[in-house]
């Protein structure tokens, strides 16, 4: 069976007894016509799953491409909110890029990249989601897993990437910043701007280090801050599911807080 010039499968039609090649020849055109269906119809699959792969996956590293990280970041973060599970993010640059593109070429820069992109998913389980966020810069999305772990698994991918140095003459490193949630953040976009800022201060450290994400301070506009303060700030005499039921997300306000907690009264 082939379509588009490529071969796709093979159809075989057999019987037998008395009449066996009368009856094959009497099926042939049938047969043809199923294979000729059968062959149309995978070459279809295949067509739409490379495409979908093209829509989703980065063609140089072959991680997935940052629309899909986006969509599956949100999504994962509403499953562990929803859970109360912790979900981990690596921010991943590869140190003094731009220098080894200067010095050896863009080819040898795209074959590290390739590399790296293998050494990072080597490392990961199935669940794990690992992305090119743009230019030398990676990122990888690690489901129901703590701060702790996920810093292990940072370093295991640092010291990965790290040895690729032997198999291309050169200096090849990087640095990585780890943020969670619920440990550093409970935002998507913090977690992601604090582990961001945590690469940032790998960097600066020296770089081909793994830095944590410093806990962000909860603000007074946060809504579970808000909740906390007012039920925390009850009456004794206010039953405080009433509290916690009644707190609004933008009554931030000190004053508004009083004003609630008087009208539960």
């Amino acid at each position: 069976m082939t379509a588009r010039g490529e071969l796709l499968g093979l159809l075989c039609v057999s019987t037998h007894g008395e009449g066996a090649e009368a009856r094959l020849e009497q099926c042939r055109k049938l047969a043809v016509a199923i294979a000729d269906g059968m062959s149309l119809a995978l070459s279809n699959i295949a067509l739409r799953e490379k495409l979908r792969s093209q829509a989703l996956r980065d063609p140089l590293t072959g991680l997935y491409n940052r629309r899909y990280m986006e969509d599956s970041l949100e999504r994962l973060v509403r499953l562990a909110g929803r859970e109360k599970k912790n979900l981990s993010l690596l921010m991943i640059d590869l140190d003094h890029f731009k220098k080894l593109n200067d010095g050896h070429g863009h080819a040898m820069g795209d074959a590290v990249l390739r590399e790296t992109a293998g050494a990072i998913l080597g490392s990961l389980r199935e669940s794990d989601v690992a992305c090119r966020y743009g230019g030398e810069e990676l990122l990888v999305i690690l489901p129901d897993c703590s701060i702790d772990d996920a810093a292990i698994k940072a370093e295991a991918i640092r010291a990965r990437i790290q040895e690729l140095s032997g198999h291309h003459g050169t200096s090849v490193s990087a640095s990585i910043g780890v943020s969670s949630m619920p440990a550093i953040t409970t935002q998507m976009a913090d977690l992601i701007a604090t582990a961001d800022a945590a690469l940032y201060a790998a960097k600066r450290g020296g770089r081909n280090q793994v830095k944590l994400a410093e806990p962000k301070a909860k603000s007074t506009m946060d809504p579970e801050f808000v909740r906390k303060v007012a039920v925390d700030a009850a009456p004794a005499n206010v039953p405080l599911e009433i509290v916690a039921n009644n707190v609004e997300g933008e009554r931030t306000d000190a004053d508004q807080i009083v004003m609630m907690l008087d009208a539960a009264e």
